[in-house]
């Protein structure tokens, strides 16, 4: 729409894409609102609107994931948790253990990560294990639990729902709902995630392509859930040395196709503690806007995933490092403008 059309200019074009048995998605920026058309060969019925007022272009976006384009919102999206900013320019943290394992040890956790500068809680309650005997997690109880963490230190709750059938009572609980690798291409999963009306995090296919990520985002955006969040967490490579690869290639290239904002799960995509840290700052040097990162009090004790767990001491110094990089990209920046 042109930046002089007025509201009733708007609502006359959304009443003429529903007449034609269409979807209308509206996107109001600061300067114009950006009618999207979903629905079959939507294209074809561009000249059904070529004599509305008020349309300033009509363009075909060509990208096959719609709403997860940059064609369709040229602006980045900035998600509210809560008050927490995803997309805003700050670097979110999120920390916490890979399983809850009992309330003590995540109390500890929480208090320690939200003085050190961590805004969202991490850790699940529900785990997809690839051995059906390993810890599959504390389901309802950790939940409680996490909701008590967040009382009592502010921090908002992200964790992961595996079943459609969860989804309700995981709402119930978390501020975020993640959306796990092996889920990623999990269609009623998405569809539920996305009626949820909470944010959903979703982590990319160990094996999948950015196109098939970001077409997976577009299922829970056509539910009408706008607070997508893409984590990039290393995909399967020949390389052995490592759990998985994290691709770093990737959170530039999906900013600029996507206007969904980036984070990165350092801890899964390289399954080394000792990565954890050097890997953090490269994502955030390449555009992530936040780090979703393991951490344990006694890493050699966790039940799951301690191997790529950080303890405090080591969470400490990535928070320090993490601080220096953020100001001196901000220096940069400055400059440039």
């Amino acid at each position: 729409m042109s930046h002089q059309a007025r509201p009733e200019q708007v609502e006359a074009v959304v009443a003429k894409v529903k007449e034609l048995g269409l979807r209308p998605e509206t996107s109001l920026g600061e300067d114009r609102a950006v009618i999207g058309v979903i629905g079959g060969n939507a294209y074809a019925y561009r000249e059904a609107f070529a004599h509305l007022p008020g349309i300033q272009e009509i363009v075909q976006i060509t990208k096959p994931f719609k709403l997860a384009s940059r064609e369709w919102r040229p602006q980045d999206t900035v998600i509210d948790v809560g008050g927490v900013k995803i997309g805003g320019g700050e670097v979110v943290v999120m920390a916490g253990p890979c399983s809850v394992e009992g309330v003590e040890m995540l109390m500890e956790t929480a208090r320690h990560v939200a003085a050190r500068g961590a805004r969202i809680l991490r850790g699940g309650a529900f785990k997809p294990r690839t051995s059906p005997y390993s810890f599959q997690g504390l389901g309802e109880e950790a939940l409680k639990m996490m909701a008590e963490a967040r009382a009592e230190t502010g921090l908002k709750v992200i964790t992961e729902v595996i079943t459609p059938a969860d989804v309700e009572l995981v709402a119930r609980y978390a501020d975020v709902l993640q959306l796990g690798t092996r889920n990623m291409q999990n269609y009623a999963l998405l569809q539920e995630a996305g009626r949820s009306g909470k944010p959903v995090m979703l982590k990319r296919g160990m094996s999948s392509t950015i196109e098939e990520w970001l077409l997976a985002a577009e299922y829970v955006l056509s539910q009408g859930n706008r607070n997508v969040i893409l984590c990039e967490r290393g995909i399967r490579t020949f390389e052995t040395a490592t759990r998985f690869t994290l691709d770093i290639n990737a959170i530039p290239l999906v900013r600029e196709l996507s206007h969904l904002p980036v984070v990165v799960d350092p801890s899964q995509g390289t399954g080394k503690w000792s990565l954890v840290g050097p890997v953090s700052l490269a994502a955030v040097a390449a555009g992530a806007s936040g780090l979703l990162i393991e951490v344990h009090p006694h890493p050699d004790d966790a039940l799951s995933d301690g191997a790529q767990s950080l303890d405090f001491e080591t969470f400490d110094r990535l928070m320090e490092d993490l601080g220096r990089l953020t100001g001196a990209l901000a220096d940069r920046a400055s400059l440039r403008r």
